[in-house]
C-alpha cells in the first residue's frame, strides 16, 4: 500500500494532467472544459486507487481459500465503458454537422490518463497528456486547412422573410442556387415572422457556402438572414 504522500501525489498529478487538457478545451470554447476534464481525471484516478489498493484483505482471503476469487482490475476496466455517457453528452448535432467528437475523445483519453496515474504509471500518463495536447493544439491549423481543402463546407441558413412574401419562391430559389446542395429545408412561424431554415453544403470540395448564397440573400423578400 503506497503512503499517504504518494496517494496525494497521484491525485494531484491526475488533476494537473486532466486540467492541462481541459484548459485547452476551455480556451477553444468547447462543451467540456477545465472543470469537466479535471473531474474525469480525478474520478478515474480514484477508481484506479480503490481498485488497486482497497482489496488487499480480500486478496489474502483468496490466497488462503482457493474457492474465493478476486479481480482487482474490474473497477478500473469499467471506466472505459462508463466514460461513454460523458462523451455522448459532449457530442452535439448542429443541422447537418456533428460537433463535439474531439472533446468526447479527449474525455476518453483523460479517463485513461487518470487511471494510469492511479496505478502509478506517471511516465505513460505524462507522455500521453503531452501527445494529446500536441494533437489538439499543434494540429488545429493543419486540420482547418485540410477541412477547407478536402471537405465540403456545411452551413445552417436561417432566412427571415418579408411580410406577405412567398416562401415557396424563396425555397425554389435556394434549390436553384448553383454549387449549393440543400440537405434539409423547413418553413415555420416565429412570433409572427415567417422563417425558412435550411442545412446546405457546397457541392465542390474546398468551396465556401456563404459567397455562393450571395444572390439569394440580396432578394427583396428576405429581410434578415443568419448563417452558422
Amino acid at each position: 500500500m503506497p503512503s499517504h504522500a504518494d496517494l496525494a501525489l497521484r491525485i494531484i498529478l491526475a488533476m494537473v494532467l486532466g486540467g492541462a487538457i481541459g484548459l485547452e478545451r476551455e480556451l477553444a470554447d468547447k462543451t467540456a472544459g477545465l472543470r469537466t476534464h479535471i473531474s474525469v481525471a480525478l474520478g478515474c484516478c480514484l477508481f484506479a486507487l480503490v481498485s488497486a489498493y482497497s482489496f488487499d484483505y480480500f486478496g489474502s482471503i483468496a490466497r488462503n481459500d482457493s474457492s474465493y476469487s478476486v479481480d482487482v482490475t474490474r473497477i478500473a476496466s469499467s471506466v472505459a465503458a462508463g466514460i461513454g455517457f460523458l462523451g455522448g453528452g459532449a457530442i452535439l448535432k448542429h443541422g447537418a454537422t456533428i460537433r463535439g467528437l474531439t472533446t468526447a475523445a479527449s474525455l476518453w483519453v483523460t479517463a485513461a490518463i487518470g487511471v494510469a496515474v492511479g496505478f502509478g504509471q506517471f511516465f505513460m500518463a505524462t507522455l500521453s497528456t503531452a501527445a494529446l495536447l500536441v494533437a489538439l493544439v499543434g494540429l488545429r491549423g493543419p486540420a482547418r486547412w485540410l477541412d477547407r481543402r478536402v471537405t465540403r463546407d456545411h452551413q445552417r441558413v436561417r432566412l427571415v422573410l418579408a411580410d406577405h412574401a412567398d416562401p415557396g419562391a424563396v425555397m425554389n430559389a435556394l434549390h436553384a442556387m448553383r454549387g449549393v446542395h440543400v440537405a434539409s429545408l423547413r418553413v415555420r412561424d416565429e412570433d409572427g415572422r415567417l422563417l425558412v431554415e435550411a442545412d446546405v453544403s457546397a457541392t465542390h470540395r474546398g468551396a465556401e457556402v456563404e459567397p455562393l448564397l450571395g444572390p439569394l440573400l440580396q432578394r427583396d423578400d428576405i429581410v434578415e438572414f443568419d448563417i452558422s
